[in-house]
C-alpha cells in the first residue's frame, strides 16, 4: 500500500503535538504504523481511520546519548512502515562560522548559544521504508502554527540516518 500521500498530514500531526509542549525537548521518536494494523490490534482505541498511518511515540530511555548513536541502535519490526524523529537544534547564518573557535566542541557549542544570530528550530523528519520523506520546519522566532514549513527533503541528512534505521 502507499502511505506517502498521508505522510504530510502525520507530520503535522506530531509537529503540533511535539509543539504543545513547548521549546527545548529533547530527541523524541515516533513509529509510523497503519492505522487498519492499529485498529485491528485494539477496536476499543478510538482512532480516526481517516488517515491510513498513525504515529506512536517511543519511549526513549537514552536522551542524553547523541542522535547518531541513538538512530544507529534503532531496530523496527516489520509492521512499522515509517518512522519520526523531532529534533531541536541552533542554527547561523553561513558568514557566522568565520567567528566561531576551532578549539574544543564545549567551547564552540558556548559561543554558539550566545551568538547575537543564532536561531532555534524544531526539526521533524518522516521516512517510509520506501524512501518518501516529509519535514517540517518551526523557528523559535516565528513559533505560530501557520509559520511551519512542511515540504519533502528539507532536512536531507536527517532523513537519510532516520531512513537507515530500516536497513
Amino acid at each position: 500500500m502507499d502511505f506517502a500521500s498521508d505522510l504530510s498530514a502525520v507530520v503535522r500531526e506530531v509537529e503540533h503535538h511535539v509543539a504543545a509542549a513547548g521549546w527545548d525537548q529533547p530527541t523524541r521518536l515516533f513509529a509510523i504504523v497503519p492505522t487498519a494494523a492499529v485498529l485491528a490490534a485494539d477496536p476499543t482505541l478510538s482512532l480516526s481511520s481517516d488517515l491510513a498511518l498513525t504515529s506512536i511515540e517511543q519511549e526513549l530511555e537514552e536522551v542524553n546519548t547523541s542522535l547518531d548513536d541513538l538512530l544507529g541502535h534503532i531496530a523496527w519490526p516489520d509492521d512499522v512502515v515509517g518512522a519520526i524523529v523531532v529534533v531541536e537544534r541552533i542554527v547561523l547564518p553561513p558568514d557566522a562560522s568565520e567567528q566561531l573557535p576551532d578549539d574544543d566542541d564545549e567551547h564552540l557549542m558556548a559561543t554558539v548559544a550566545q551568538h547575537p544570530d543564532r536561531r532555534d528550530v524544531r526539526m521533524v523528519s518522516a521516512v517510509l521504508r520506501s524512501g518518501h520523506n516529509m519535514n517540517a520546519l518551526r523557528y523559535r522566532l516565528h513559533d505560530e502554527p501557520d509559520s511551519v514549513a512542511i515540504a519533502a527533503d528539507l532536512v536531507p541528512q536527517l532523513n537519510d540516518a532516520l531512513l537507515a534505521t530500516f536497513a
